[in-house]
Formats: structure tokens, sequence, C-alpha cells
């Protein structure tokens, strides 16, 4: 079976803890992967809000999710720690990829490596808008 692979950045400038909570637990007695993709939304939010934004307010522009890659390591279990980093880059006029880095505290054990690609949209117009340049400022 061929792999994915991402062209992973070398720093992440932001980070953030999450803990796997009990309704994260899929039959398998670890997290499911429907729920790993809701904590990287959690770690996403709280790097925009970090940055000042929402994901329905970048200097007036909404954001969709374009595509979506995910690499698994290893196993989260309920009550581990993770440690949540992430760096934008692959800027284009329209959007941008968010990477992320998932490794558990207090081993440091990767959990996964993943990227979202976003790209900006004016919902009241209801069409795809180019990526605003402060919002690239602030994550470059």
């Amino acid at each position: 079976m061929t792999r994915i692979s991402l062209n992973l950045p070398e720093t992440y400038p932001y980070s953030t803890e999450l803990t796997v909570r009990i309704q994260d637990i899929n039959y398998g007695n670890h997290v499911g992967n429907d729920a790993f993709i809701s904590l990287l939304h959690e770690a996403r939010i709280r790097y925009f809000n970090h940055l000042g934004y929402s994901e329905t307010d970048i200097e007036g522009c909404a954001i969709v999710i374009s595509d979506l890659a995910v690499v698994y390591k290893a196993q989260a279990r309920h009550g581990d720690r993770l440690k949540c980093e992430i760096a934008a880059k692959e800027f284009n006029k329209y959007g941008c990829d968010i990477f992320y880095r998932v490794t558990r505290v207090p081993d440091h054990t990767l959990m996964l490596e993943a990227k979202t690609g976003i790209v900006f949209f004016d919902y009241c117009e209801n069409k795809i808008t180019r990526m605003p340049h402060a919002f690239a400022r602030a994550v470059s």
C-alpha cells in the first residue's frame, strides 16, 4: 500500500495542547480518525484566535477547507495530552496550506502529521476570494 507523504515545514510557530476526551475514543479504544480531525479543527481555531481572527472573519473573509491529508503515526488514548503544532505555507492568491504536527506529551511520540488546504471565501458573494494580505503577513 502506498502511503501519502506531506512536504512538512521545518518550523511550527504556534502550538497548543489538547486533551483526548472520552467521546474521542472509538471501538478500538483509541482516538478515531473523525475525532482526530475535530481535534485538528479545535487547534486551528485556537491558532486563528491567537492571530486575532476567527474562521468566519479573517480581514472580512471566511475560510473553507479545500482538502485534507492525514498521516497517522501512533494511537492516542483517553486522557492523553497532545501538543499540536501549526504552521502555514504553500501560499497562493486564494489561500494556503495549514500544517499540523501532533505529539503526545510528555514522551514526544509523534501521533500524526496533517495538512488542510484553506481557501478564502466571501459568503455574501458566495464565491472564493483573494487571501487578505494582512493574513499572509500574520502567518509568514
